[in-house]
């Protein structure tokens, strides 16, 4: 008898936990908004001294615990092709205070110098709905028999969207009844094909030709943030034996007219034969007309490109080529590879980065000296973001990472989200996410964070990979100032693209929010609810942009959208 009941228990739990899985496996991909956990984070309750707050100094400085020497750096500079001890900028570097450009649109990823936004204007909405405006094809490119094709649009993948002045949009090599369109509102995107493609915004049609690159470009190009129309964009692989290296384009001719970053024997990266990459969008500092660029190859690149434009032509004759690289106590060939694969942000003369050997670091521009570092535990792909906090007049960063190095035996592992002090590097508030990885297709974070603003302002959004599964996901609202959730959403399939916020005529703020099943949400920004949802199709790894009503992104299923907020 007792062997009969433990057997019909038994049957009865199977059934069960049969019926959770199929009910989880067929569920709607996003869960309702949940309140946020029990589970506290970890808070530095230290009151922050006059020294630790950016604005008011002006300096970065570290304290014991972020000292270079604690982590085991060893730092070299060259010079125009010379190594040398020791440098310093003659016309220095300081970013005005978030107002990185005038231009009408998106020009960079997440925007600006602090990646604080991936749209522009405001939408008119009135049934918060989605529509498919348009699609374009896009292609594949073939780089061996045995690593396949890179398909589509990919991670970071963001496009650019420029509204051009009349008298830029009259010299650029634009087909003639798109320099005739007063409003026109250009997409650039460069995929992973090889392709930069110019779009209409409105309609998804060719504004000019193509310009075949032949490298795979995975990350987002920039554009120059005082209008000339130069873009810059890096490659994301190597083609056989041509390395990858980034690119700098005439837009009034359709040109590639420089590039840099290949077979650089200053690189100290030495896995998978010197392997080199460009994911990081660039940086422009229109005073001293300096790009900036972090690499894969473990350097950071600022060259003077003495740009030359008379309204009619550009050229640039690059000089000052200054760079820096970096070893570290950890850093090795087959783990804790060096080299930055996120985008820098940067305040005043202070650049912040994340790297893939786990460390967030902060360099002056100005000497090229490392000031900072932190341990931010695992390889990031996520770029840091940087906000100054109204009411205490300190610059604070928003990381988090990937989970590669630290998963234990079962691919699991926790990955930390966390607030920086942007003066110290110290930890304001860190808080732990339980999640699985797949080798090649990490778990963790890969998408950036996304700041709130107007009626979300604070709150910060984290969307985590793998988390609750491996094929899962969670979208998080954290408290800015407590490190506390606010809500989240659990997402049937994970995501690594970056959260977009758009905001309406009243300042009240809804997320973009896409996955890799294809599909597209909108969310309240506030309460996590969902108002609408649109499939694409194939994996969005692509983070929108958004320029007033219009959605634009790419999937791996070689296509482009439009989509427009009804």
């Amino acid at each position: 008898m007792k062997k009969t009941v433990i057997a019909g228990v038994i049957a009865l739990a199977v059934v069960i936990v049969v019926m959770v899985v199929v009910l989880t496996s067929c569920g709607d991909p996003l869960s309702e908004p949940k309140a946020g956990d029990l589970v506290a984070p970890v808070l530095n309750t230290t009151p922050l001294t006059t020294e630790q707050k950016l604005l008011e100094t002006g300096t970065c400085v570290a304290v014991d615990s972020t000292k270079p020497s604690v982590f085991g750096y060893k730092t070299g500079l060259n010079v125009n092709g010379i190594d040398v001890d020791g440098y310093r900028r003659q016309d220095e570097i300081h970013f005005t205070n978030n107002n990185y450009t005038q231009l009408k649109g998106v020009i960079t990823f997440r925007g600006d110098n602090y990646r604080s936004s991936g749209s522009y204007g405001t939408a008119v909405m009135t049934e918060y709905k989605f529509k498919k405006a348009w699609e374009v094809t896009t292609g594949e490119l073939k780089k061996s028999v045995k690593k396949g094709e890179w398909t589509g649009s990919g991670w970071t993948g963001q496009p650019l969207l420029i509204q051009w002045d009349e008298a830029t949009r009259q010299i650029m090599n634009l087909y003639d009844s798109k320099k005739t369109k007063s409003d026109l509102v250009e997409v650039i995107y460069a995929t992973m094909d090889g392709h930069i493609y110019f779009l209409d915004l409105e309609d998804g049609t060719a504004t000019r030709d193509e310009i075949n690159l032949g490298f795979p470009i995975k990350g987002t190009g920039s554009l120059y943030p005082n209008g000339t129309p130069l873009y810059v964009v890096g490659a994301g692989d190597d083609m056989g034996e041509e390395a990858a290296r980034t690119f700098i384009v005439d837009l009034i001719r359709g040109k590639v007219i420089y590039e840099y970053g290949y077979d650089d024997p200053f690189s100290l990266r030495e896995d998978n034969g010197d392997f080199c990459a460009f994911d990081s969008s660039p940086l422009f500092d229109v005073a001293t007309d300096t790009l900036i660029q972090p690499g894969e190859n473990g350097i950071l690149y600022t060259t003077k490109l003495n740009t030359s434009y008379d309204g009619k032509s550009v050229s640039i004759n690059p000089s000052e080529v200054v760079k820096w690289n970096y070893e570290t106590s950890r850093t090795g060939k087959d783990t804790y590879w060096l080299g930055i694969e996120s985008s820098a942000c940067i305040y005043d003369h202070y650049l912040y980065a994340c790297d893939n050997s786990g460390d967030l670091i902060c360099i002056d521009l100005n000497t090229m000296e490392l000031v900072w570092v932190q341990d931010s535990v695992d390889d990031s792909n996520a770029s840091p973001v940087l906000e100054i906090d109204a009411a205490d007049g300190t610059a604070y960063l928003y990381v988090s990472t990937s989970l590669h190095w630290t998963k234990d035996k079962n691919d699991s592992g926790e990955i930390p989200v966390m607030k920086v002090n942007a003066a110290t590097g110290e930890i304001i508030w860190k808080r732990t996410y339980e999640c699985k990885t797949v080798d090649g297709v990490s778990g963790g974070v890969q998408a950036t964070a996304c700041l709130g603003q107007n009626n979300l302002s604070d709150i910060v959004y984290f969307n985590v990979a793998r988390t609750g599964g491996k094929k899962h996901g969670k979208l998080v609202a954290i408290d800015k100032k407590t490190g506390g959730e606010i809500w989240s959403v659990d997402m049937k399939y994970y995501s690594w693209s970056s959260p977009v916020a758009v905001y309406d005529a009243k300042g009240d703020g809804y997320i973009i929010l896409c996955d890799s099943d294809g599909n597209m949400f909108l969310l309240d920004g506030r309460t996590g609810v969902l108002k609408d949802t649109i499939n694409l199709g194939k994996n969005i790894e692509a983070t929108p942009a958004v320029f007033g009503n219009t959605i634009v992104v790419g999937t791996r299923g070689k296509k482009i959208y439009g989509i427009v907020l009804e």
